[in-house]
């Protein structure tokens, strides 16, 4: 089942055969999970599939098949496009695949925009220009406030889930991966907020211990609370 934004209702047949291509390619994709894929539409615009892929130990004995009707991804694309409405810097949501594998089991890719960068992770490592590096990781810190001013408390905030995008001529932090985000009706509590930035901090310090990219200064503008 394809839930995809009216405007690309017409280009459903060739996101379902771009995503059915996914299952043939043999090499691992972008991100920590290596599930992300891009889509290319002949004529349309370019998204990107982030295959819904399980973490921790039990990706060993099933890496992406979900028990449930589905549920979450729609979740996370309702919690995605209520974001986005609220002025989260994240990728634009266009869509959902959910295919059901047997009664009460199911595999889901979530589809958004595909935005020209890459994660923060990979810029840290790729560019050792001082400057840029803490003008990237302030962009980074400002897009985490405007998340949580708005209300939205991500589930896994980690190097990874921040993405650098140079669409244009400029830089921007976008926030990526919302499932099982949460939304409150006003700003994300202290104690919420601060449990976000122990858990980046804990996914900066596991990456980069020695704190050859990301030196201590950069790091508590990073994840200070």
């Amino acid at each position: 089942m394809l839930y995809i934004r009216r405007d690309l209702a017409v280009r459903a047949t060739a996101i379902f055969g771009a995503l059915a291509q996914l299952n043939r390619i043999t090499s691992s994709g972008t991100g920590n999970r290596g599930s992300g894929f891009p889509l290319k539409l002949d004529g349309g615009p370019d998204l990107f599939a982030r295959c819904n892929r399980r973490g921790g130990f039990i990706r060993f004995i099933n890496s992406d098949i979900y028990f449930g009707a589905g549920a979450r991804p729609l979740r996370e694309l309702a919690i995605a496009n209520e974001a986005r409405l609220r002025g989260v810097p994240i990728a634009e949501p266009l869509g959902v695949l959910i295919e059901t594998v047997a009664p009460g089991f199911y595999r889901s890719a979530f589809i958004t925009r595909a935005l020209n960068g890459m994660t923060l992770w990979e810029f840290l490592r790729a560019d050792d220009d001082a400057v840029v590096r803490a003008h990237v990781v302030e962009l980074a810190r400002r897009a985490i406030d405007t998340m949580h001013d708005a209300g939205l408390l991500h589930a896994d905030l980690n190097l990874h889930n921040l993405f650098v995008s140079n669409a244009g001529e400029r830089m921007t932090a976008v926030i990526l991966d919302l499932d099982k985000a949460r939304l409150f009706n006003s700003a994300v509590p202290s104690a919420r907020r601060r449990g976000n930035f122990s858990r980046l901090k804990r996914s900066a310090s596991k990456l980069d211990p020695h704190l050859r990219y990301l030196d201590a200064k950069l790091l508590a503008i990073l994840t200070a609370s």
